[in-house]
């Protein structure tokens, strides 16, 4: 899996970037399918923003979240990305029961 993190208007410091790559770990041992995580953090005036987009095999998946501080923002992001890549392979594991 290939994991890119880059900030606008942010530094992203090794303790931001190993939080990151710690939450997203949770949607890799639910699905691992993953070909790449592109993650965008940026800071707005009092808003500070985490989103990522997942490519998978077939599709992708993105979420965004704000929140007035960086971590909360990256955890309510991968909270969301983690529900999405669960209904995802609930709708594979569905789709093939259907073919039988």
């Amino acid at each position: 899996m290939q994991l890119n993190i880059s900030g606008h208007h942010i530094e992203v410091t090794e303790a931001i970037k190993q939080y990151s790559i710690n939450k997203l770990s949770k949607i890799k041992n639910h699905f691992d399918h993953l070909i790449s995580i592109n993650m965008i953090l940026e800071v707005e005036k009092n808003t500070q923003s985490a989103e990522a987009t997942i490519h998978l095999k077939g599709t992708d998946l993105f979420a965004k979240a704000k929140s007035d501080n960086m971590y909360a923002s990256i955890d309510k992001m991968t909270d969301k990305l983690d529900s999405q890549v669960r209904k995802h392979k609930e709708k594979l594991k569905s789709h093939r029961k259907h073919n039988k």
